[in-house]
């Protein structure tokens, strides 16, 4: 692929954003569910794949949506360098499913220049199963997701969906994938990021 950088969009959380390593670091701490790796976690619905109540992993969840900084939220390695070098060139768009918008603001401000914060376009719209809409809005012929099943809606329209490997997409599609920011650096148009 040879993307330019304005073509493309991101998903938050376990692909910008390294969720699945706050979310086991807060089950330790606050609960004390401490047997279990991120290899573990073999579906998006977590509850379905671990023996945590499902009341304590969204309070979990709840918790890293409402306060990103104060539960420890870390980037994923590579995230913050190729944004920066992307926004260098263009705005860059990132749509969550959160609900909630500060929370996700905060979080980028304190990880990323201020510079790349201007050239973010942060859209948190809440659901799911409605993100082609959005990417449609902003002009987008790519995105990046970790959830299989957004990017399989994806795959049925005009969009081409790109999957952030994690364990709870593995072996469940058939779509172009990365593993990492270095291999999401090298699927855009050289011109871009030189």
């Amino acid at each position: 692929m040879n993307i330019n950088s304005y073509e493309i969009g991101f998903d938050l959380d376990g692909v910008i954003a390294d969720t699945g390593e706050a979310f086991i670091r807060l089950a330790c701490e606050e609960y004390n569910y401490c047997s279990f790796r991120l290899e573990d976690i073999t579906s998006f619905q977590v509850e379905e794949c671990l023996s945590i109540p499902t009341d304590r992993v969204e309070k979990i969840f709840h918790a890293i949506l409402k306060d990103s900084l104060g539960t420890g939220l870390k980037p994923n390695p590579g995230a913050v360098e190729v944004i920066t070098t992307m926004a260098e060139q263009s705005p860059v768009t990132i749509i969550t499913a959160r609900p909630l918008e500060q929370p996700v603001a905060d979080w980028l401000d304190h990880f990323f220049p201020a510079e790349t914060c201007k050239k973010i376009k942060l859209v948190a719209m809440g659901d799911h199963d409605d993100k082609a809409r959005y990417i449609k809005e902003h002009d987008l012929n790519y995105f990046i997701d970790d959830r299989v099943e957004t990017c399989l809606q994806l795959a049925e329209t005009d969009i081409i969906p790109i999957v952030y490997k994690q364990p709870w997409n593995h072996d469940k599609h058939h779509l172009q994938s990365v593993s990492n920011w270095q291999e999401i650096s090298e699927l855009l148009h050289k011109r871009d990021m030189s």
